[in-house]
């Protein structure tokens, strides 16, 4: 079984909104088109926020600002892979810029978020655990 390593993270921006990605079905078809926040895989070697701070730039084309806060590890458990997410919470500056990974974002309220269909499972046991 492969181990790897992910990020993730819950941005949110001045108005106190919170950034989510739809994945794009194209290139995701296993998945679907499910919103998301931004992460991916890590880079062996590369510190663990230097990686979040990639992926925030590569999927979003936005910066985070200040520290973020780490909410929660999670195991991704598949038949031939095991992924431990670490998800944080923070803040970015900066327009959207997606890449071709994603097909829409939003900026949702708190409340708006906790409706948004279909969403990611391991998303949604953020909001379940009431975390954000």
């Amino acid at each position: 079984m492969e181990l790897q390593v992910g990020v993730k993270i819950l941005l949110n921006n001045k108005e106190g909104k919170f950034l989510l990605l739809q994945r794009n079905p194209e290139k995701y078809p296993e998945v679907g088109a499910k919103w998301d926040i931004v992460g991916g895989r890590i880079t062996p070697g590369v510190f663990l926020l230097d990686n979040l701070k990639r992926e925030v730039m590569e999927e979003a084309g936005l910066s985070i600002t200040g520290e973020p806060k780490l909410l929660l590890a999670q195991d991704i458990l598949k038949a031939d892979k095991h992924v431990v997410c670490l998800t944080y919470a923070g803040e970015a500056i900066g327009e959207v810029k997606l890449s071709e990974e994603h097909s829409k974002h939003r900026w949702l309220t708190r409340g708006e978020l906790s409706k948004l269909e279909p969403m990611d499972k391991y998303i949604q046991e953020l909001l379940d655990r009431k975390l954000v």
